[in-house]
């Protein structure tokens, strides 16, 4: 089934489908702690937290969309905890440490496969990784500032929605607390004004400053003054970068990784410390002279990513991102068309652990699988 006749299927049949999966089938073979988890292995577990979806007095009232989501979150939440299940050595108790951050990569990968529209797989992808902060709000130092931050990965009420059938797809007795601390999630993003939608900053900047600070105030409105615009490219090789640039900021200087791989004769599987100084340092020329400029590099992991993005909010400069991502089979087409084509197994690996950028991380996002734009 492909992800057109899974929209369109019934939960029964979406089960079906998944448990003809390899990443199902681990799942029931994965035990799980008993005490938080008597009902049993990680697919009992799931298709438990399947059924208590349509048992939620919301569920009616949702759009396809949004119950599509929830179904898909409720499959992949504990996707990765075939690989991240081990024995606490000192207390004997079983635990999955990361196994939400390692889901939403295996979410991403099977939803990719499945030719999932970007959006739909990017909402669910964050779903995964974000399932189980409510649980532990209270815990949180600030928690109002947890709900800020999360209402501009995922939908609050979506979230609270799935905590409360995640919560609910257990046989232990010893949860009925938990599902008490979910309430305070929805009471604090309603009281924040963020349930049903994103936080409404003031300004943009506003939003970017908060995410950037270690000790955010969530009221702060700092002065906009920038500098310069820099636009951030981000994409898997042949997503058509230097094509969006000509189309559309055609104005601007490019900064180019692989225009300095070509000056300098280096191979993109060499060592790149002399590229990327190389970049930088022309980087830096353009801030300190406040000349707005195109950034062209892969950009599609968050930490390569966010150095960049840091050099850049140094000097003051309003940050776009602009990411791009076409269907797999175009993808590989245009990057057969390159001049100096990437070798497929490399782009492969480069999607694996791809993280396409979001809001908390610039002032504008650019969001396009070469038919829409968000």
């Amino acid at each position: 089934m492909n992800w057109e006749q899974l929209k369109q299927a019934s939960l029964d049949d979406i089960m079906a489908w998944a448990e003809t999966q390899p990443w199902s089938q681990a799942m029931a073979d994965c035990a799980q702690d008993a005490e938080w988890h008597s009902e049993g292995d990680v697919w009992t577990h799931t298709k438990l937290v399947l059924g208590q979806l349509l048992e939620l007095n919301e569920w009616p009232s949702l759009t396809p969309h949004e119950q599509t989501v929830l179904i898909f979150t409720a499959l992949f939440h504990d996707v990765a905890k075939p690989l991240t299940t081990e024995i606490d050595p000192e207390t004997g108790r079983v635990r999955s440490p990361q196994h939400a951050v390692k889901g939403e990569h295996i979410a991403r990968a099977v939803l990719r496969d499945l030719e999932c529209d970007l959006a739909a797989r990017e909402e669910i992808a964050r779903m995964v990784r974000c399932h189980g902060r409510p649980a532990f709000l209270l815990e949180r130092d600030q928690p109002t500032h947890e709900v800020v931050r999360i209402s501009w990965l995922v939908s609050n009420r979506l979230l609270y929605l799935f905590a409360l059938a995640d919560a609910r797809g257990r046989d232990t007795d010893s949860m009925t607390r938990p599902e008490e601390n979910l309430h305070f999630w929805k009471l604090m993003a309603e009281e924040a004004g963020c349930y049903d939608q994103p936080y409404p900053f003031a300004t943009n900047h506003a939003r970017f400053t908060f995410f950037r600070q270690r000790a955010p105030n969530l009221h702060y409105v700092p002065h906009e003054q920038f500098s310069c615009t820099v636009t951030l490219m981000a994409g898997l090789p042949g997503s058509g970068k230097d094509t969006w640039l000509s189309r559309n900021r055609a104005d601007l200087p490019v900064v180019s990784l692989d225009d300095i791989r070509g000056e300098f004769g280096v191979d993109p599987t060499d060592n790149q410390g002399r590229v990327a100084q190389e970049a930088q340092e022309r980087c830096r020329e353009r801030l300190r002279s406040e000349t707005s400029f195109a950034f062209n590099a892969t950009n599609t992991m968050r930490q390569t990513r966010g150095r960049w993005l840091d050099l850049f909010a140094d000097y003051n400069a309003c940050i776009e991102i602009v990411y791009l991502e076409p269907t797999f089979e175009a993808l590989l087409r245009q990057n057969r068309s390159r001049g100096t084509p990437v070798p497929e197994p490399v782009i492969r690996r480069l999607a694996e652990k791809c993280e396409p950028p979001t809001w908390i991380e610039c002032h504008k996002l650019v969001i396009s699988d070469g038919e829409t734009v968000s």
